[in-house]
């Protein structure tokens, strides 16, 4: 692992919690709360590529287990992972990890509503697959009945789908971290 992964994942790490700073919205139908913090989920993907970002969410998910009180309204421990929000949060390094891999894919075809999609896909319909499976197995509620549940939340990801996409697209074209990867470890591959 290179001194810049370390330094990434650390970076975007920090940022996720720093998004839980942010007061956690409780809802009647879900005793999941609404969080900003999937922003930075999708944002670690979308900038940093799959392993960088599937590892910075990593790291904020391991800090969490150990009792850093990184989610948003102060929670950490690992009985976070064994309460309601445990299969959402345990499915953001992967959700991360597949959006960064998607946007690797994409790269020369990236435009902002591939972006969108992208986020889409990894940010919210694998999240949901994850935690709503995840809280209908611990809470003994049927699969069906979480799912609907979790419609609460599809308002404020949209919302957060089209700030991460938009921000990528412009950090990408600014500073790609990925396209700079991938000169880098072509350029090796040809010394070596």
């Amino acid at each position: 692992m290179t001194l810049r992964t370390m330094v990434y994942a650390s970076l975007f790490a920090a940022i996720i919690g720093a998004l839980g700073l942010l007061p956690p919205i409780v809802t009647p139908f879900t005793p999941v709360p609404i969080t900003a913090q999937t922003l930075g989920v999708m944002l670690a993907g979308s900038i940093l590529g799959a392993k960088r970002g599937g590892l910075s969410v990593l790291v904020l998910v391991m800090l969490v287990t150990f009792g850093v009180p990184l989610l948003s309204g102060g929670r950490g421990g690992i009985g976070v992972l064994f309460g309601p929000s445990g299969g959402y949060i345990m499915a953001w390094p992967i959700a991360a990890f597949m959006i960064g891999f998607l946007v690797e894919r994409l790269w020369k075809k990236l435009n902002i509503w591939l972006y969108m999609a992208i986020n889409v896909v990894g940010g919210i319909l694998l999240v949901y697959a994850f935690g709503v499976t995840y809280l209908s197995l611990i809470t003994e509620t049927p699969w069906t009945k979480a799912a609907w549940a979790a419609l609460v939340f599809i308002p404020g990801d949209l919302v957060k789908v089209v700030a991460a996409s938009f921000l990528a697209r412009q950090l990408n074209r600014v500073s790609p971290i990925i396209s700079k990867d991938k000169r880098e470890s072509h350029y090796s591959n040809h010394v070596a």
